[in-house]
């Protein structure tokens, strides 16, 4: 991707009076990018939820900042131009958008980032059909006013509360990572069926497996924090910590720009505002770097799909049911 800058003034010689003159090159518009989501987006639980409001356009006008605000501050430090805006709804899912908020919404955006429910459809756990229709729908709007609209869903994180205390859910004693690998091939499968809408996954919950996994992040908040790792979930296990919002918004940076999250130093203006040390900082700097950097290609999880994780996806819907 291209990111827009302002032009150097540009000296042209000027050959029959042997003399030379400065020409302005044209200013670039702001790259405009809007966020749609819900409590996962703006920051629910954490101190992210008022950060910077000012700094980015709350179109419901509750003067949230949550992660546009921090992608916002990355973006700034990075260099780039970016116009943010937000339209945020708690436990809304992308049907909430399309059927209620059209009239703040369907603008010419240049990129669109939005997301569902937790679990993809709070009806229907780990079901991704609504998520796959209203995808479609709200693509189909930007596309109208916009039609180089770069549209990304991002697939969110493994909630503790769901994987370790609440027996009626469908992940309820698998691993920690299970809910973020189900929830990535959720999107993946609306990407697939949207294929000229959609034009990438910002696997946030990946990033959090890997943080996990690495031993940067603790993996069970319900049986205390390890000392010396960091807490990406808030104190009911749900949403996110400001950590767990800062990771969000360093995928989300380096997806829509394209530029390495590491760039930015364990001493940047966002990770020291939210309280995380220069270490904590580049860490997670490094972690959303190394998901960006191995996250498979679409065909690898279709493939996925239609093998055993597609069974899996299968096998935990029927248990579900049957439980229910």
């Amino acid at each position: 991707m291209q990111h827009l800058r302002t032009g150097l003034p540009a000296r042209f010689a000027v050959a029959t009076a042997a003399a030379f003159f400065f020409q302005a090159a044209p200013v670039q518009a702001a790259t405009s990018i809007l966020f749609i989501g819900n409590s996962f987006t703006y920051g629910a639980l954490a101190t992210a939820q008022d950060y910077i409001p000012g700094s980015v356009t709350d179109l419901r006008g509750t003067g949230i900042g949550g992660v546009p605000a921090i992608f916002k501050k990355l973006t700034v430090e990075a260099g780039l131009d970016y116009d943010v805006s937000l339209e945020t709804q708690p436990g809304s899912n992308l049907d909430y958008h399309y059927d209620n908020q059209l009239a703040l919404i369907d603008k010419p955006w240049d990129k669109v980032v939005m997301h569902g429910q937790s679990n993809l459809d709070f009806n229907a756990p780990n079901d991704p059909t609504k998520i796959s229709t209203y995808t479609g729908l709200l693509g189909a709007v930007f596309k109208a006013q916009n039609p180089n609209v770069e549209i990304s869903l991002t697939a969110t994180w493994a909630r503790a509360d769901l994987t370790y205390a609440n027996a009626s859910s469908p992940w309820y004693g698998e691993p920690i990572s299970a809910m973020a690998y189900d929830l990535q091939a959720g999107y993946e499968v609306a990407k697939a069926n949207n294929p000229t809408v959609v034009d990438h996954i910002n696997p946030v919950g990946l990033a959090w497996n890997r943080a996990m996994e690495i031993g940067i992040a603790d993996p069970n908040p319900y049986d205390g924090v390890t000392p010396g790792q960091i807490n990406l979930w808030a104190p009911e296990n749900y949403h996110a910590s400001n950590a767990g919002y800062y990771l969000h918004a360093l995928v989300v940076f380096g997806m829509e720009t394209g530029i390495d999250p590491r760039t930015l130093g364990g001493t940047e203006q966002a990770a020291f505002d939210l309280g995380l040390s220069a270490s904590e900082a580049y860490a997670l700097q490094v972690v959303a770097f190394d998901t960006i950097s191995a996250v498979p290609e679409a065909s690898t999880w279709l493939m996925m799909l239609m093998g055993g994780g597609l069974i899996g996806w299968l096998y935990r819907r029927k248990t579900a049911a049957e439980a229910a």
